[in-house]
C-alpha cells in the first residue's frame, strides 16, 4: 500500500508513528506531512529508513491509498491543525489511519466524506468487541515469550522488539513481534492497542495477542509505559501480567533521569528498576531481566560505547543499543 504520513512539527522527534512505519512498516511512504520541514527530505532528518519528500499539506502529496495520522500525543487527542488535510485525503477517496484516542470514524465530518468518496476510517485504538479477563494461559504457548519493559515511555520497547525479531528470523528462527501500542499494530496490521481497552480486560487482551500466532519459535512482545510511571503504570503491569513471558528486555534512554512530561518524578536507577520488574513478574511467570536495550540517539559513538557498557554492569545483563548496534548474539543468545 502506498500512504501519506502526517506528522506535522513532530518529524522526527515527536511524530513516534511516523518513524516507526518508515523504518519497520511495509507500505511505501511517498510523503511525509510536517510544515516546519518541507522541502527537505525523510532521510535529511532519520538516517537509515526509507526516504521520501517531506511536504507541507495534502496538496502536495502524490497519488496514495491512504493517509496515516503518524503523531502519537499524550492524550491521544486529534489536533484541529490537521483536519483540512485529513478531509482533502478522504475527498481524494483515500482510506485515513488513525491510532488515536480520537476515534475519526466517529467525527460526523469525516465519516459523511468516506462515505461519498469511497475511503475508510481505521481507527487502530479501537479494540475487539469481545474480549474477557485474562484466564492465566499464556505461560503455557510453546513459543519462547519475551517482553520489552521500559524504564519510561518512548525509550525504544517497540523498537528493540522489532529488532530482536528480525535479528531471530536473520538465525532462521520462526519470530513475530505482538504488537500492543498503535505504531506496532500500523506497522505489522494485526495486534490490540492495550491502554484503550477496559482496564479488567487488559491481560486478558494480550494472552489473546500471545496465544495467536501459531507454530513460532519466539514471540516478542511490545511493551508500554513503566512500571513507576506515574500515569500509564497500570498497562505495564496488564502486559507484563497478561503475555507470561519466559524474558524481559529493560529498555532505558541514555541520560534520562526525570519521568518525561513528569520531571517532579525521578526515574529510579536501572539496577533498582530490575528489581521493580522482576518482583512484580515473578507471582506470574518468574520472569527476569536478561538484556538491555539502551536508547543512545543523543551521545556521539565513543560515550554510546561507554554509556551502553555502563548500562550492561547496572542492570547485570548485556545491553546493546539496538538501532546504532543491531542485536549482537550475546543479547539474542540469552532470549532464545
Amino acid at each position: 500500500m502506498q500512504v501519506a504520513v502526517l506528522a506535522h512539527d513532530a518529524f522526527p522527534d515527536r511524530a513516534k508513528t511516523a518513524v516507526g512505519l518508515l523504518r519497520y512498516g511495509d507500505h511505501e511512504v511517498r510523503a511525509v506531512l510536517d510544515q516546519a520541514r518541507a522541502g527537505k527530505r525523510v532521510t535529511d532528518e532519520l538516517p537509515g529508513v526509507q526516504d521520501a519528500p517531506i511536504v507541507s499539506s495534502m496538496a502536495d502529496v502524490p497519488a496514495v491509498d491512504a493517509l496515516v495520522i503518524g503523531v502519537a500525543p499524550i492524550g491521544g487527542g486529534f489536533d484541529e491543525s490537521w483536519r483540512p488535510d485529513v478531509r482533502a485525503a478522504l475527498e481524494r477517496g483515500c482510506h485515513v489511519l488513525s491510532g488515536l484516542h480520537y476515534f475519526l470514524g466517529e467525527d460526523d465530518e469525516f465519516a459523511e466524506l468516506a462515505d461519498e468518496h469511497g475511503g475508510r476510517l481505521a481507527d487502530l485504538r479501537k479494540p475487539p468487541d469481545d474480549l474477557t479477563v485474562a484466564d492465566g494461559t499464556a505461560g503455557g504457548v510453546d513459543a519462547t515469550v519475551v517482553t520489552t519493559v521500559g524504564t519510561d515511555c518512548s525509550t525504544g520497547k517497540m523498537t528493540t522488539a522489532f529488532e530482536l525479531r528480525d535479528a531471530a528470523r536473520e538465525r532462521g528462527l520462526d519470530a513475530a513481534v505482538a504488537p500492543t501500542g498503535q505504531t506496532g499494530v500500523a506497522i505489522e496490521g494485526w495486534g490490540i492497542v492495550v491502554d484503550r481497552v477496559i482496564s479488567d480486560y487488559a491481560a486478558g487482551a494480550v494472552e489473546r495477542l500471545v496465544e495467536t500466532p501459531a507454530g513460532l519459535d519466539l514471540v516478542v512482545v511490545e511493551g508500554q509505559g513503566a512500571l513507576a510511571h506515574p500515569a500509564y503504570s497500570g498497562v505495564t503491569a496488564s502486559i507484563l501480567h497478561g503475555s507470561a513471558p519466559d524474558a524481559l528486555v529493560m529498555c532505558h534512554e541514555a541520560g534520562r533521569e526525570s519521568v518525561h512530561g513528569y520531571e517532579s518524578f525521578a526515574i529510579p536507577p536501572p539496577g533498582e528498576y530490575v528489581d521493580i520488574y522482576e518482583r512484580l513478574a515473578g507471582p506470574v511467570s518468574g520472569a527476569s531481566v536478561v538484556a538491555g536495550a539502551l536508547n543512545t540517539q543523543g551521545l556521539a559513538d565513543d560515550a554510546a560505547d561507554d554509556a551502553v557498557a555502563d548500562y550492561a554492569e547496572a542492570i547485570g545483563a548485556p545491553a546493546t543499543d539496538p538501532v546504532r548496534d543491531g542485536i549482537p548474539d550475546e543479547v539474542l543468545d540469552v532470549i532464545v
